[in-house]
Protein backbone atom coordinates (compact mmCIF):
# COMPACT_ATOMS: atom_id res chain seq x y z
CA UNK A 1 0.00 0.00 0.00
CA UNK A 2 2.84 2.40 0.87
CA UNK A 3 6.41 2.25 -0.37
CA UNK A 4 9.07 4.80 0.60
CA UNK A 5 12.46 4.50 -1.09
CA UNK A 6 15.69 6.42 -0.40
CA UNK A 7 13.79 9.40 1.01
CA UNK A 8 15.78 12.53 1.85
CA UNK A 9 14.31 15.67 3.41
CA UNK A 10 16.25 18.84 4.17
CA UNK A 11 15.29 21.88 6.21
CA UNK A 12 17.69 24.44 4.83
CA UNK A 13 21.14 23.05 5.55
CA UNK A 14 19.85 20.38 7.93
CA UNK A 15 19.40 16.89 6.52
CA UNK A 16 16.42 15.63 8.52
CA UNK A 17 15.96 12.32 6.68
CA UNK A 18 18.86 10.37 5.20
CA UNK A 19 17.75 7.96 2.51
CA UNK A 20 15.13 6.08 4.51
CA UNK A 21 13.14 3.21 3.01
CA UNK A 22 10.06 1.54 4.48
CA UNK A 23 6.86 -0.11 3.38
CA UNK A 24 3.38 -0.75 4.76
CA UNK A 25 1.22 -3.61 3.47
CA UNK A 26 -2.55 -3.49 3.40
CA UNK A 27 -4.07 -4.40 6.78
CA UNK A 28 -0.85 -3.85 8.76
CA UNK A 29 -0.07 -1.66 11.72
CA UNK A 30 3.56 -0.60 11.38
CA UNK A 31 5.26 1.26 14.24
CA UNK A 32 7.91 3.92 13.64
CA UNK A 33 10.07 4.38 16.73
CA UNK A 34 12.90 6.71 17.64
CA UNK A 35 14.08 9.40 20.01
CA UNK A 36 12.92 13.00 19.80
CA UNK A 37 14.41 14.59 16.70
CA UNK A 38 15.05 11.27 14.96
CA UNK A 39 12.83 12.24 12.01
CA UNK A 40 9.57 10.42 12.77
CA UNK A 41 7.23 13.39 12.31
CA UNK A 42 9.14 14.54 9.24
CA UNK A 43 8.66 11.09 7.71
CA UNK A 44 4.89 11.27 8.14
CA UNK A 45 4.73 14.85 6.89
CA UNK A 46 6.75 13.93 3.80
CA UNK A 47 4.44 11.00 3.04
CA UNK A 48 1.33 13.19 3.28
CA UNK A 49 2.95 16.00 1.26
CA UNK A 50 3.21 18.56 4.06
CA UNK A 51 6.97 18.78 3.54
CA UNK A 52 8.67 18.26 0.18
CA UNK A 53 11.14 15.45 -0.35
CA UNK A 54 14.62 16.52 -1.44
CA UNK A 55 15.10 13.17 -3.19
CA UNK A 56 13.69 9.67 -3.18
CA UNK A 57 10.30 8.20 -4.03
CA UNK A 58 6.99 7.79 -2.22
CA UNK A 59 4.44 5.43 -3.76
CA UNK A 60 0.90 5.01 -2.45
CA UNK A 61 -1.49 2.39 -3.85
CA UNK A 62 0.97 1.73 -6.66
CA UNK A 63 1.32 5.32 -7.87
CA UNK A 64 3.97 7.92 -7.15
CA UNK A 65 2.81 10.73 -4.87
CA UNK A 66 6.24 12.34 -4.63
CA UNK A 67 5.82 16.11 -4.94
CA UNK A 68 2.02 15.99 -5.00
CA UNK A 69 -0.05 18.53 -3.06
CA UNK A 70 -1.32 17.36 0.35
CA UNK A 71 -4.98 17.72 -0.64
CA UNK A 72 -4.42 15.55 -3.73
CA UNK A 73 -2.74 12.85 -1.64
CA UNK A 74 -5.59 12.99 0.88
CA UNK A 75 -8.12 12.48 -1.92
CA UNK A 76 -6.31 9.28 -2.88
CA UNK A 77 -7.14 7.85 0.55
CA UNK A 78 -4.39 8.95 2.94
CA UNK A 79 -5.47 10.18 6.37
CA UNK A 80 -3.13 12.02 8.74
CA UNK A 81 -3.66 12.50 12.48
CA UNK A 82 -1.00 15.10 13.30
CA UNK A 83 1.07 15.49 16.42
CA UNK A 84 -0.62 17.83 18.85
CA UNK A 85 -4.09 17.00 17.44
CA UNK A 86 -4.48 20.31 15.55
CA UNK A 87 -8.25 20.54 15.91
CA UNK A 88 -10.01 23.72 14.77
CA UNK A 89 -10.48 25.21 18.23
CA UNK A 90 -13.29 27.70 17.49
CA UNK A 91 -15.29 25.24 15.42
CA UNK A 92 -17.66 22.70 16.96
CA UNK A 93 -17.05 18.98 17.14
CA UNK A 94 -19.57 18.55 14.33
CA UNK A 95 -17.82 21.13 12.14
CA UNK A 96 -14.42 19.53 12.77
CA UNK A 97 -15.77 16.16 11.68
CA UNK A 98 -17.33 17.73 8.60
CA UNK A 99 -13.95 19.24 7.70
CA UNK A 100 -12.54 15.72 7.58
CA UNK A 101 -15.02 14.96 4.80
CA UNK A 102 -14.39 18.10 2.75
CA UNK A 103 -13.66 16.02 -0.38
CA UNK A 104 -16.68 13.72 0.02
CA UNK A 105 -19.48 14.63 -2.39
CA UNK A 106 -22.25 12.43 -0.99
CA UNK A 107 -24.25 13.90 1.89
CA UNK A 108 -25.45 10.41 2.77
CA UNK A 109 -21.87 9.14 2.97
CA UNK A 110 -20.93 12.04 5.25
CA UNK A 111 -23.85 11.25 7.57
CA UNK A 112 -22.94 7.56 7.65
CA UNK A 113 -19.29 8.27 8.40
CA UNK A 114 -20.19 10.76 11.12
CA UNK A 115 -22.47 8.19 12.73
CA UNK A 116 -19.63 5.68 12.60
CA UNK A 117 -17.13 8.15 14.13
CA UNK A 118 -19.59 8.97 16.92
CA UNK A 119 -20.18 5.27 17.54
CA UNK A 120 -16.43 4.75 17.93
CA UNK A 121 -16.11 7.82 20.17
CA UNK A 122 -19.41 8.24 22.09
CA UNK A 123 -17.88 11.09 24.09
CA UNK A 124 -17.88 13.21 20.93
CA UNK A 125 -21.63 12.81 20.61
CA UNK A 126 -21.98 14.30 24.09
CA UNK A 127 -19.79 17.25 23.03
CA UNK A 128 -21.24 17.52 19.52
CA UNK A 129 -21.99 21.26 19.53
CA UNK A 130 -19.14 22.36 21.79
CA UNK A 131 -16.16 24.29 20.40
CA UNK A 132 -13.29 21.84 19.96
CA UNK A 133 -11.01 24.11 21.97
CA UNK A 134 -13.07 23.46 25.10
CA UNK A 135 -12.51 19.68 24.96
CA UNK A 136 -10.01 17.86 27.13
CA UNK A 137 -6.79 16.60 25.58
CA UNK A 138 -8.15 13.09 25.31
CA UNK A 139 -11.37 14.29 23.71
CA UNK A 140 -9.40 16.37 21.21
CA UNK A 141 -7.37 13.28 20.29
CA UNK A 142 -10.58 11.35 19.73
CA UNK A 143 -11.79 14.20 17.53
CA UNK A 144 -8.53 14.27 15.54
CA UNK A 145 -8.80 10.54 14.83
CA UNK A 146 -12.52 10.80 14.07
CA UNK A 147 -11.86 13.69 11.68
CA UNK A 148 -9.29 11.59 9.79
CA UNK A 149 -11.74 8.68 9.54
CA UNK A 150 -14.38 10.90 7.91
CA UNK A 151 -12.60 10.57 4.56
CA UNK A 152 -12.66 6.73 4.81
CA UNK A 153 -8.87 6.59 4.33
CA UNK A 154 -7.10 3.50 2.98
CA UNK A 155 -4.06 4.32 5.15
CA UNK A 156 -3.94 6.36 8.37
CA UNK A 157 -0.77 8.07 9.59
CA UNK A 158 -0.89 8.62 13.36
CA UNK A 159 1.64 10.92 15.01
CA UNK A 160 1.93 10.48 18.79
CA UNK A 161 -1.75 9.73 19.51
CA UNK A 162 -1.09 9.19 23.25
CA UNK A 163 1.03 12.31 23.79
CA UNK A 164 0.04 14.16 26.96
CA UNK A 165 -2.79 11.79 27.88
CA UNK A 166 -3.46 10.05 31.18
CA UNK A 167 -2.75 6.30 31.40
CA UNK A 168 -6.50 5.56 31.31
CA UNK A 169 -7.00 7.61 28.14
CA UNK A 170 -3.94 6.01 26.57
CA UNK A 171 -5.62 2.63 27.08
CA UNK A 172 -8.80 4.01 25.50
CA UNK A 173 -6.99 5.35 22.43
CA UNK A 174 -5.02 2.14 21.89
CA UNK A 175 -8.22 0.14 22.35
CA UNK A 176 -9.76 2.17 19.53
CA UNK A 177 -6.74 1.55 17.31
CA UNK A 178 -7.07 -2.20 17.91
CA UNK A 179 -10.75 -2.02 17.00
CA UNK A 180 -10.01 -0.10 13.81
CA UNK A 181 -7.35 -2.63 12.88
CA UNK A 182 -9.78 -5.50 13.45
CA UNK A 183 -12.09 -3.73 11.00
CA UNK A 184 -9.35 -3.72 8.38
CA UNK A 185 -7.64 -0.35 8.90
CA UNK A 186 -4.01 0.05 7.80
CA UNK A 187 -1.83 2.32 9.95
CA UNK A 188 1.64 3.79 10.18
CA UNK A 189 2.05 4.70 13.84
CA UNK A 190 4.55 7.09 15.42
CA UNK A 191 4.29 6.77 19.18
CA UNK A 192 6.36 7.81 22.21
CA UNK A 193 4.94 4.85 24.15
CA UNK A 194 7.01 2.34 22.21
CA UNK A 195 5.90 -0.67 24.22
CA UNK A 196 2.21 0.06 23.64
CA UNK A 197 2.85 0.67 19.94
CA UNK A 198 4.73 -2.60 19.47
CA UNK A 199 2.01 -4.54 21.28
CA UNK A 200 -0.52 -3.64 18.59
CA UNK A 201 1.85 -3.46 15.59
CA UNK A 202 2.97 -6.33 13.40
CA UNK A 203 6.29 -4.79 12.40
CA UNK A 204 8.40 -1.83 13.36
CA UNK A 205 11.19 0.45 12.19
CA UNK A 206 13.65 2.27 14.43
CA UNK A 207 14.83 5.70 13.27
CA UNK A 208 18.12 7.17 14.49
CA UNK A 209 19.39 10.54 13.30
CA UNK A 210 17.21 10.47 10.20
CA UNK A 211 18.16 6.92 9.14
CA UNK A 212 16.52 3.52 9.57
CA UNK A 213 18.66 1.72 12.14
CA UNK A 214 16.55 -1.40 12.58
CA UNK A 215 13.58 -3.18 10.99
CA UNK A 216 11.95 -6.29 12.45
CA UNK A 217 8.75 -7.85 13.67
CA UNK A 218 7.19 -6.12 16.64
CA UNK A 219 7.74 -9.24 18.77
CA UNK A 220 11.47 -9.29 17.98
CA UNK A 221 11.84 -5.59 18.69
CA UNK A 222 10.11 -6.05 22.06
CA UNK A 223 12.73 -8.71 22.90
CA UNK A 224 15.76 -6.85 21.51
CA UNK A 225 18.01 -5.73 24.42
CA UNK A 226 19.19 -2.61 22.56
CA UNK A 227 15.64 -1.54 21.74
CA UNK A 228 14.53 -2.26 25.29
CA UNK A 229 17.36 -0.20 26.75
CA UNK A 230 16.85 2.73 24.38
CA UNK A 231 13.06 2.96 24.10
CA UNK A 232 11.25 0.57 26.44
CA UNK A 233 13.01 0.97 29.77
CA UNK A 234 14.87 -1.73 31.65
Amino acid sequence: MLEVRDLDVRYGGIRALRGISLNVEEGEIVALLGANGAGKTTTLRAISGLVRATSGQIRFLGSSVTGMRPDAIARLGLGHVPEGRRVFARMSVRENLEMGAYAVRSAAAIRDRMDEALAIFPRLRERFDQPAGTLSGGEQQMLAIGRALMSAPRLVLLDEPSLGLSPLLVQTIFGVLRTLHERGATMLLVEQNARAALKIAGRGYVLENGSIAREDTAANLLDDPAVVAAYLGA
